[in-house]
């Protein structure tokens, strides 16, 4: 007598559905995300993605929120940066208000290389993620239902970025947080898409440490 077979939890599918459109979005940008693509990606039965996500809205806002639990987890992943938070556009994984900063990098040089750390890996293994990324915040600009979660993310990263800045000896670290979370996703999107993205050699670890350096720098300046 075989064993019968059971469905994922719904947690794991809800997980699965977000995975799946994150994917879609950085292989063919939104218009490759529909419930029924998210279907058929994924492997599941017709209807299900419209089961857990009843509207596309719904849908993105489940992707923002799988892509800063996947980011967080890159930060874990860099160290000094792992309990403070990750430095990006999206940030609160869910939460009601920015998380409470952790323990500080003990200096310029280990934040500095941190953040390079984090900046590789986003530019190689997770570049697929970032691209995603940066289309779907395009989305929120356009879409006042996904104002709200998308604001309450980028607070959660200024936050974080923060509180690494006050540890740093910022004056307003609220100031050179908005400039160092502003920086770094401009780095992102230059090395990623930007006029020169396919030209440019492969993403250096030393190269963009001595990248980040001066950007605590100048951002604690000015802080």
């Amino acid at each position: 007598m075989s064993t019968p077979r059971t469905s994922p939890p719904a947690a794991d599918r809800r997980t699965l559905i977000a995975d799946t459109a994150i994917d879609l979005v950085a292989a063919a940008g939104l218009r490759g995300l529909t419930h029924r693509a998210v279907d058929g990606a994924a492997g599941l039965p017709a209807g299900s993605t419209s089961y857990y996500f009843r509207t596309r809205t719904a849908l993105i806002g489940a992707c923002y929120a799988r892509l800063a639990e996947l980011d967080l987890g890159d930060v874990g992943d860099v160290g000094d940066f792992g309990e403070i938070g990750e430095i990006g556009e999206i940030g609160d994984v869910g939460g009601e208000g920015p998380p409470p900063p952790g323990p500080a990098p003990a200096d310029r040089e280990t934040a500095a290389a941190a953040l390079a750390g984090l900046l590789h890996r986003w530019l190689t293994v997770g570049r697929a993620r970032q691209l995603a990324r940066f289309e779907l915040s395009l989305e929120a600009a356009r879409n006042p239902e996904l104002e709200a979660d998308f604001h309450r993310a980028g607070q959660g990263a200024r936050a974080r970025a923060s509180g690494i800045l006050a540890a740093l000896g910022a004056r307003r670290p609220e100031e050179a947080a908005e400039l160092l979370v502003a920086w770094t996703d401009g780095l992102l999107y230059d090395r990623l898409a930007g006029a020169l993205a396919r030209s440019r050699p492969a993403p250096d670890l030393a190269e963009l440490t001595s990248v980040t350096r001066r950007m605590l720098d100048a951002a604690l300046a000015e802080g």
